[in-house]
């Protein structure tokens, strides 16, 4: 569940961040991985949904504006007098304010975390030291598209699947509920003459005719149990653990992560951010398997050990993220290096992600097709009995 946490960050500022945690131990435990001196923290409720801040298209609008050369202050000014969503337009005035008061623009980020996540703050946080927010904007902008050009590709393979799936179940939730049902009149006279599979279908589509009610109560009560059950958190959790704990599966979501993780966190070294403040900040992105290595990771680093070989000592690093990390390493570039190893991993899911459609396309096909058959064959098969016999 999420856990508003409030605290005082490294540069003496008061914030308040959101953070995905199992429970309040974890949320602490992440929010001092961030270095964060923790004031308060509450669990935030799971109902309603606030207006999501549009986070990309504010950057991609405030690069165009300061790339033209026009000053911070005037380019905030200038959105917020343009938006008209009244929530977007009171975070923008957020900021605007704060500026006016002499407040850095990492500081007004930092008071809507509801807007700006932590990752983003540090960003602009770091880029502001080194008096580079331009490229900052732009390097978060590629991160941002990148990102959802890869949950783009892998919905659009998922969108193929679960429509055979659902138009498939419909057609034989139709036959079974009412196809079949009005079929098993023609047949009462026949009794115990009709072949057993299709004696079968009919004594059940007696039983939907005389429970209809009842099993109609009783298909809403569990499609609303199963919604219910999969929003909550410790559901949705056991269910991402049985996923990893499959042999093809769980490696897949594994690498998945990582490449993730490397994205990110190449985006915040590319950005100035020190290694090990990089790693505490990014341990909200792993599941908390690989999280407990990436803690002992952040130690044998801030030890001394070098970065590449702790990662991969700890799970944390792919045989060819290793070879990367390495060659970073030893050039000073492990930011750019990163980036690579997350751009091969993602583009080899997205490759493995449309394979497996086109393979499981025609299979479900297949099988929808021979269970739509089948009830059809079995509904009609004592006509042809009886039409073989008349002959």
């Amino acid at each position: 569940m999420r856990y508003q946490v409030k605290a005082i960050a490294q540069g003496a500022d008061i914030v308040e961040v959101e953070l995905e945690a199992a429970n309040e131990a974890e949320a602490r435990s992440l929010a001092d991985a961030r270095g964060l001196s923790i004031l308060a923290v509450r669990a935030l409720r799971q109902g309603g949904r606030r207006a999501r801040f549009p986070l990309l298209l504010f950057n991609q609008e405030l690069l165009a504006l300061l790339a033209a050369g026009i000053p911070l202050a005037e380019a905030v000014d200038a959105l917020a007098e343009k938006e008209s969503r009244p929530p977007v337009r009171g975070v923008l005035d957020d900021i605007r304010t704060a500026l006016r008061e002499g407040r850095t623009l990492s500081s007004a980020l930092a008071s809507a975390p509801q807007a700006f996540p932590d990752l983003y703050v540090a960003m602009i946080r770091a880029a502001e030291r080194t008096s580079d927010l331009v490229p900052a904007v732009a390097r978060f902008i590629a991160y941002r598209q990148q990102v959802e050009a890869l949950r783009g590709k892998l919905v659009s393979a998922a969108i193929y699947p679960v429509l055979l799936v659902s138009v498939g179940s419909l057609v034989v939730l139709f036959l079974l509920g009412y196809v079949v049902p009005n079929f098993s009149h023609i047949y009462e006279d026949v009794g115990s003459d009709l072949p057993f599979m299709s004696r079968l279908l009919m004594q059940w589509g007696q039983f939907v005719e005389a429970n209809a009610l009842a099993m109609a109560i009783g298909a809403v009560v569990s499609v609303a149990a199963l919604v219910v059950g999969l929003r909550q958190p410790a559901t949705a959790a056991a269910i991402g653990r049985a996923l990893w704990r499959m042999p093809m599966i769980g490696e897949r979501l594994r690498v998945f992560q990582l490449a993730r993780f490397y994205r990110t966190l190449g985006m915040l070294l590319t950005g100035g951010i020190p290694v090990v403040t990089a790693l505490g900040m990014v341990a909200g992105l792993l599941t908390p398997s690989l999280r407990s290595g990436l803690e002992t990771a952040i130690a044998r680093i801030r030890e001394g050990s070098g970065f590449a070989a702790t990662l991969a000592a700890q799970g944390l690093a792919t045989p060819v993220a290793l070879r990367m990390l390495q060659v970073g390493e030893r050039a000073g570039n492990l930011g750019e290096m990163l980036t690579r190893a997350a751009e091969f991993h993602e583009e080899d899911t997205a490759r493995q992600v449309e394979w497996l459609t086109r393979l499981f396309g025609p299979l479900l096909m297949l099988f929808i097709g021979v269970a739509i058959g089948g009830i059809v064959v079995l509904m009609y098969l004592p006509i042809f009995q009886l039409a073989e016999a008349v002959g």
